[in-house]
């Protein structure tokens, strides 16, 4: 196969793998959108996106434009005369005019199953519904939210114990793998397009931190996902002495005596009674300025006595 002549626009840690899988695959790419620089770090510098860095690095060129809404801006893209344009978690929407111009149009790599999960956080609230799979589906883009054609896809399990750091990076090594074939599928138009079907579609909505708090009233199973999906961001917590504990890391735990009381502390290894009649084990939590311990070195240095009834604000 000729080498296509590509744009190729991501944001995250997630779609370096694609963008260097494409660059390897002898692809020339003759410009990287992305989200412009953003403040990042404890002391907020200005630092370029993931795919930016990654981009400069191989000596390609680089926009960061704010919207791709303009004419001005859609000039400069159709001017690129591109086969195509590979979209990999970009975080802007693509105008009718974006989408029309690459001669074989753009292409999508979404972080699940489709028609599972469309939109912002597919690998997050996969695992917080308790799904037992996940995926990448290479996508034909339209003007909808995740909506177009299929051309490809493979699954990912999510096992009792998987975290979004561990999905993310399954997914995105996959959707590099899967890019390329469809890229030279496209090509070659021998890559049909599938229409997504009408049943099963799920929107996975953008996360917020509100959603982050641990409500002891949930069942374990529940709170573990809740744990597991949301770390790093926006981080998971909960409420004592008047600090919020960051929990990093849980199991579930033995279930306490009958009648327990939800938020109930049952031991010195930080043990915690659940709605379900179960209980949690946080394993890996942080205070406020402090470096993470695990469950039983904070009791030691925290005022939280064994039966204590943690619950919001307390």
């Amino acid at each position: 196969m000729s080498p296509l002549r590509l744009a190729f626009m991501g944001t995250p840690d997630f779609a370096v793998p694609a963008l260097t899988a494409l660059l390897d695959a002898g692809h020339s790419v003759a410009c990287v959108y992305s989200q412009p620089p953003r403040p990042a770090g404890r002391g907020h510098q200005i630092r370029p996106s993931p795919v930016q860095a990654c981009a400069e690095a191989r000596g390609v060129p680089v926009r960061t434009p704010k919207s791709l809404r303009n004419p001005t801006e859609s000039a400069a893209f159709a001017a690129l005369e591109l086969d195509l344009a590979v979209v990999a978690a970009y975080g802007l929407i693509l105008p009718r005019p974006i989408l029309d111009a690459p001669r074989l149009g753009c292409l999508n790599i979404h972080g699940s199953l489709l028609p599972r999960w469309r939109g912002a956080a597919p690998i997050h609230r996969a695992i917080l519904a308790g799904d037992p799979q996940t995926g990448i589906t290479i996508m034909q883009m339209d003007a909808g939210l995740d909506t177009g054609a299929m051309l490809s896809a493979a699954a990912v399990p999510i096992g009792p114990d998987s975290t979004f750091a561990e999905l993310h990076d399954q997914l995105a090594a996959l959707g590099a793998h899967l890019i390329v074939d469809a890229v030279a599928g496209v090509a070659a138009g021998t890559l049909p397009a599938v229409p997504q079907p009408e049943d099963g579609v799920t929107y996975a909505a953008k996360l917020t931190k509100d959603e982050g708090l641990l409500d002891w009233t949930r069942s374990a199973p529940t709170l573990h996902r809740q744990i597991r999906a949301l770390n790093p961001w926006p981080g998971t917590g909960f409420d004592a002495a008047g600090e919020r504990i960051k929990v990093l890391s849980a199991v579930i735990a033995p279930a306490p005596s009958p009648g327990t009381a939800p938020g109930t502390l049952i031991d010195s290894a930080l043990t915690i009674a659940t709605g379900d009649g179960g209980a949690l084990r946080l394993t890996r939590v942080q205070r406020p300025g402090k470096a993470p311990v695990d469950g039983g070195a904070l009791l030691r240095g925290f005022a939280l006595p064994v039966g204590a009834v943690i619950t919001p604000g307390t």
